[in-house]
């Protein structure tokens, strides 16, 4: 018997050997149970999941919410008699099921890249975007990118003619792609999936909606179990989408950017499961996790739980996005969906360094708008009470960077008035005591309608900066919102 999870060849189907059981304690015999069974096995083995993880962190109080949401779903999965099976037939009947791959097209990777890109696609009713997205991800790939990157396609529809004919239209306009182990499509046979038919009606949604929801979580485990040994990360994308210029290198930069803090998830669009990354070590238990309650919620609904339960607080998003919706009509019975992501920026070449700093100002802070806040990667803001000529919004690196681009954003959409009316930007050296900031500072440039943006810095100063200082140069009656601070450097000579 082909190994579960162990991506195997397009090859026939074994008979049942003379004498075995036509129902063998095997994820591919899961339809023997009955499925009252199923719901049971699939509930504790999830029990078992979530409290493994739990006890990673058990002193971390957000993990409770998904305890208590998993205790309800034992207590509803109670035979009628008050009684649980035997664990070990629960086992028997939830272990992993056998998923014995076809290679469409393409074959894996020689050596481990860097990263995966992973998208699941099927027939749609109206329109088909799978071709161009694949062209976007390779059109906005270097040829240096490219040989760090895999994109796996997972053809999960069941009509195999249709899969026939996207695996045509692919080989013939991805090729070179196919050739250098740059894109493989996969597909997982209908019969490797649990029972579709008579879930959980979660939400009041329709039985054909929980159904397609449901499935649909069954082929993204699928996909994440076949990625989790191609690389050292993995994309999640769907197959309607448009990607940024050199979003390889924007994630690669990114992830450099959190080296050395915990992270689950990052995410590199606002909408769904389109960019967000995972540590590739991650994908099968991830995978399980899909697998076990593929029937409770939408998927993007269990990514949020996942990284909950694996303690990562706030969601941790980068901008601008690097990838947009571009799918008008819907996988779900063709509707028109026409959701976009604002913060996407199809030119944009790579994300921010920040490098390590704290940061400090005289500014009165309005409850917990941090000055943290406006230098981090999440969509959160400082907010200070109206400052006065002199005050000043400091931040001081942990070693001297040099420093080639600056960015500086205040004001926000909602209040388009607590912007800096008149401010400077200057690059300080000669670190001085905690709390101090530096002894020298160098004018840079000032603030334009509360922005101010400045490339070429690299030899605005003698030595390598240790600070940047945002001055207020005019009492203002308004307060301060600093929404962003993006800082480029270059190497140190």
């Amino acid at each position: 018997m082909h190994s579960c999870l162990s991506p195997e060849g397009a090859r026939p189907k074994l008979a049942t050997p003379p004498g075995a059981s036509p129902c063998p304690q095997s994820p591919a015999a899961m339809r023997c149970f009955p499925k009252r069974l199923l719901a049971t096995a699939l509930t504790l083995l999830g029990l078992l999941l979530l409290l493994s993880l739990c006890l990673q962190r058990p002193e971390d109080p957000l993990v409770e919410e998904v305890k208590r949401w998993v205790q309800e779903m034992v207590l509803q999965q109670l035979q009628p008699d008050g009684n649980l099976h035997s664990f070990q037939e629960l086992w028997n009947a939830s272990a992993s099921r056998n998923v014995s791959y076809r290679y469409l097209a393409g074959h894996p990777p020689s050596r481990k890249k860097f990263l995966t890109v992973g998208l699941s696609s099927v027939k749609r009713k109206r329109g088909n975007y799978l071709l161009d997205t694949l062209k976007s991800i390779f059109k906005q790939s270097t040829q240096e990118e490219l040989a760090e990157m895999v994109v796996v396609v997972h053809l999960a529809d069941p009509d195999s003619e249709w899969n026939t004919q996207v695996v045509t239209d692919i080989t013939a306009i991805f090729t070179p792609h196919l050739l250098r182990g740059q894109l493989l499509v996969i597909h997982a046979p209908p019969e490797c999936y649990p029972p579709l038919e008579g879930l959980k009606r979660n939400y009041n949604d329709a039985e054909n909606r929980v159904q397609f929801r449901s499935k649909q979580n069954v082929d993204y485990a699928y996909l994440l179990s076949f990625a989790a040994n191609l690389s050292s990360y993995y994309l999640m994308i769907e197959d309607d989408v448009q990607c940024s210029k050199s979003f390889f290198t924007a994630i690669r930069k990114a992830v450099a950017s959190r080296e050395g803090s915990y992270w689950v998830t990052l995410e590199f669009s606002k909408l769904g499961y389109i960019g967000k990354l995972y540590h590739s070590s991650d994908l099968p238990q991830l995978a399980q996790f899909l697998l076990l309650f593929y029937q409770e919620m939408p998927c993007d609904w269990l990514l949020g739980h996942f990284r909950l339960l694996l303690t990562q607080k706030e969601v941790i998003r980068f901008k601008p996005s690097l990838f947009q919706h571009i799918g008008l009509y819907s996988s779900f019975q063709g509707a028109v969906n026409r959701l976009k992501d604002n913060d996407f920026e199809a030119d944009s070449l790579d994300l921010p360094d920040n490098p390590p700093a704290v940061m400090f100002t005289d500014i009165d802070t309005f409850e917990n708008y941090l000055p943290s806040k406006a230098y981090g990667t999440m969509p959160e803001y400082f907010w200070g009470k109206a400052p006065s000529a002199g005050s000043h919004f400091t931040i001081v690196f942990h070693q001297p960077v040099r420093i080639s681009r600056l960015q500086v954003h205040t004001g926000s959409e909602e209040r388009h008035t607590d912007y800096l009316h008149a401010g400077a930007v200057e690059l300080g050296s000669q670190r001085q005591g905690k709390g101090k900031g530096c002894s020298t500072y160098t004018h840079v440039g000032a603030f334009e309608k509360g922005h101010f943006e400045r490339s070429g810095l690299e030899n605005s100063t003698a030595a390598a900066p240790e600070c940047v200082r945002i001055l207020v140069t005019e009492s203002q009656s308004e307060w301060l919102i600093i929404r962003s601070i993006s800082i480029w450097t270059k190497p140190n000579s």
